[in-house]
């Protein structure tokens, strides 16, 4: 691949094209707003200048809705030799496509993992999809010219390729992707008229379910738009468990001993269930998950300290598989955790200790 059109320069689109341009492809790019493309070039994408001829790939970068439209005007107009999209939902568009007639030879359908609570060209970033699944759904007309363009767009964006059908990653995104936005969305709602000192008392637990929900509404009505049948298929499973789980805290009031039995007996169920799944998620570098043991230690919000607690831990000879930041409430402080295989625990423990750092149960 030496030349590339990348058309719409949000979060995803800028990102590709910062990967491409950082191997040396040419790529031009186009946005409906004009000024979203010159921002993505000063950022170093690409430029927005329109190609002298067709180029070699053309990445559709744009919201579900206008996948297909976007898609026939630019083979209408022999853009390139290979087209692909990067919409967070295959099937519909795809459809599209065929019922419009178009020519399905130099199309594949694909979506890459990676994303951010932002959004526009300046969220862009050359190394957004790094060792992340990249989804490809081609066609049964899809020639392989095509397939192998588009895996090595995904190997020059450092992504690994997965392939899917089209409808089997759409109810695999509305369970992994599309309904835990929602739910984030829908737990955060109740903070928006909780009383002031109950959302002081915010940690790190609802921080984590709570991020995406800081998403855009716009690109969301979009992607759900797009696939809203096998999100309310999710949500209509998720509202069972809920009934179930409401039933079960009721029973925990009742005076009944045997229905507070009971009610403890659903909670656990739901609980233990959660922990199966989350069992289930892929653990670092998509490997299984690995246990590791947490080591926490007070730090101050002051320069310098992560780059010390770091380096304290590499001259231990430590290796930090994770890590989690939470800040006290009022002051300028807060706890690290630190997680390491078990076996380093203790060495990492007592390294830090040596070193002057007060750690916490």
């Amino acid at each position: 691949m030496r030349t590339a059109l990348v058309i719409g320069t949000g979060l995803i689109g800028t990102s590709a094209a910062l990967a491409l341009s950082g191997r040396g492809v040419t790529v031009h790019l186009r946005d409906e707003d004009a000024s979203r493309a010159r921002t993505a070039a000063a950022l170093g994408a690409g430029t927005d200048r329109e190609p002298a001829g067709p180029v070699d790939l053309c990445v559709v970068a744009v919201p579900p809705a206008h996948v297909a439209r976007t898609l026939a005007e630019a083979q209408a107009a022999g853009l390139a030799r290979g087209y692909l999209d990067v919409a967070s939902v295959k099937g519909g568009p795809r459809r599209e496509l065929e019922g419009a007639g178009c020519e399905l030879a130099s199309y594949i359908g694909t979506h890459p993992m990676a994303g951010s609570e932002r959004s526009g060209p300046l969220a862009g970033a050359a190394d957004l999809f790094e060792g992340r699944p990249w989804v490809l759904s081609p066609t049964p007309a899809t020639e392989t010219g095509v397939l192998n363009l588009a895996l090595e767009l995904v190997a020059l964006c450092g992504a690994v390729p997965v392939v899917m059908d089209a409808d089997a990653h759409d109810r695999a995104v509305a369970l992994v992707s599309h309904t835990p936005q929602l739910v984030s969305s829908m737990v955060a709602a109740r903070l928006e008229e909780a009383d002031e000192t109950a959302v002081r008392l915010c940690g790190q637990g609802i921080r984590d379910v709570t991020r995406i929900a800081a998403s855009d509404p716009a690109m969301w009505i979009d992607i759900l738009a797009a696939n809203p049948g096998p999100v309310a298929d999710v949500l209509a499973e998720l509202a069972t468990d809920l009934d179930e789980t409401v039933r079960a805290l009721r029973s925990l009031q009742a005076a009944d001993e045997d229905k507070r039995r009971a009610g403890a007996a659903g909670i656990e169920a739901v609980l233990r269930r959660g922990n199966a799944g989350r069992e289930r998620v892929p653990g670092k570098h998509g490997a299984a998950p690995a246990p590791y043991e947490p080591v926490t230690v007070l730090i101050s919000d002051t320069p310098g300290e992560l780059a010390r607690i770091f380096a304290d831990a590499g001259a231990a000879g430590v290796n930090i598989e994770d890590v989690r930041i939470e800040h006290a409430t009022g002051q300028q402080a807060g706890r690290i955790t630190l997680a390491v295989l078990p076996q380093s625990a203790p060495v990492l423990a007592a390294a830090l200790r040596e070193r002057g750092w007060a750690l916490r149960q």
